[in-house]
């Protein structure tokens, strides 16, 4: 077996492991892939997307690629071909790789890694031994075909709740970066740690499908009335043609508790029912406990663990 660079190849020759890879992420999460591997395809033929393949006599049996955000490395995928129980120990040495590269590139100072399709603690091992902290997140579903399990309760009067619109990024992404202040998940995802850091993390949630396709229609903001500002937002996205995903869902701290959050799910809920969707998804750490406490309260069942792993050099 041999790890190659992934720029000695093109979109033929990953193809059909790509193929193969979107039928795992649509068994396990019921997620369509397609868009997300059209997109690395283009780059793979551009010679523009770093990582690393395992070739086998001239077959292709795995990959990992990754990204370079300023003075971060984002560990984008890792996959390897299903083969009778060597498939950890492969995907351990693309890891390894990736790592290996990340950690000597001149001025990257911070990697992180999200790996869906990979049971909690499958490929940890080179992780850990880089001295990688470790997240547990659970990939939660609803099926939507009944109502929401909400307690019925108003949002307080002052709430209003609208669909999203383009010119919500600014205020949105102000709720994101107070939101997450001091929050598990900044730790995971460092974009959330500043308003540039946040707009960020939107303009990839709207505009890229690597987290599925943004559905504004099932994306919602909750305003205050008397001051006019956006207080809470839930962003949602296609990743089959119909399943919706919780991208994002937040809102300021001092209004926390207050059914807020339960009210904007409920909303994109019923958007999506109306529509025909059979079912919505989420992830969510496990260690925050209350939306963990939540979601399940709502309906959502707790369908994997997965691992999010970070880096600080």
């Amino acid at each position: 077996m041999e790890i190659l660079d992934l720029r000695h190849f093109t979109s033929s020759d990953l193809r059909p492991l790509l193929d193969q890879e979107a039928r795992v992420w649509s068994r396990l999460l019921a997620w369509d892939y397609r868009s997300s591997a059209d997109m690395i395809l283009r780059y793979v033929d551009a010679k523009i997307l770093p990582g690393y393949a395992a070739v086998d006599h001239g077959a292709l049996k795995g990959y990992s690629f990754f990204v370079y955000e300023g003075s971060k490395g984002v560990i984008g995928d890792l996959f390897a071909v299903p083969d009778n129980g060597h498939t950890p120990k492969l995907e351990s040495e693309l890891v390894r790789h990736v790592i290996e590269t990340l950690q000597q590139s001149p001025g990257i100072h911070r990697i992180e890694a999200q790996l869906l399709v990979h049971d909690a603690g499958q490929v940890a091992k080179p992780f850990l031994e880089e001295g990688f902290q470790r997240y547990p997140r659970i990939f939660m579903t609803l099926p939507i075909t009944k109502p929401l399990a909400t307690r019925g309760r108003e949002v307080p009067g002052d709430i209003e709740i609208r669909p999203w619109r383009d010119e919500d990024y600014q205020p949105a992404a102000a709720v994101i970066s107070s939101a997450y202040r001091g929050h598990i998940d900044s730790e995971i995802n460092d974009q959330y740690r500043s308003l540039n850091g946040s707009l960020r993390f939107l303009n990839n949630i709207v505009r890229f499908p690597g987290c599925g396709v943004f559905d504004p229609a099932a994306s919602f903001v909750a305003l205050s009335r008397s001051t006019h500002q956006i207080v809470g937002v839930l962003l949602c996205s296609r990743v089959k043609e119909d399943v919706g995903h919780i991208t994002q869902v937040c809102m300021v701290p001092e209004l926390r508790g207050l059914g807020i959050g339960e009210a904007l799910i409920a909303y994109t809920a019923a958007n999506l029912k109306k529509r025909s969707f059979n079912m919505l998804s989420l992830t969510v750490t496990e260690a925050n406990a209350r939306a963990v406490d939540l979601y399940k309260r709502l309906g959502f069942r707790s369908e994997r663990i997965f691992d999010a792993f970070v880096w600080e050099g």
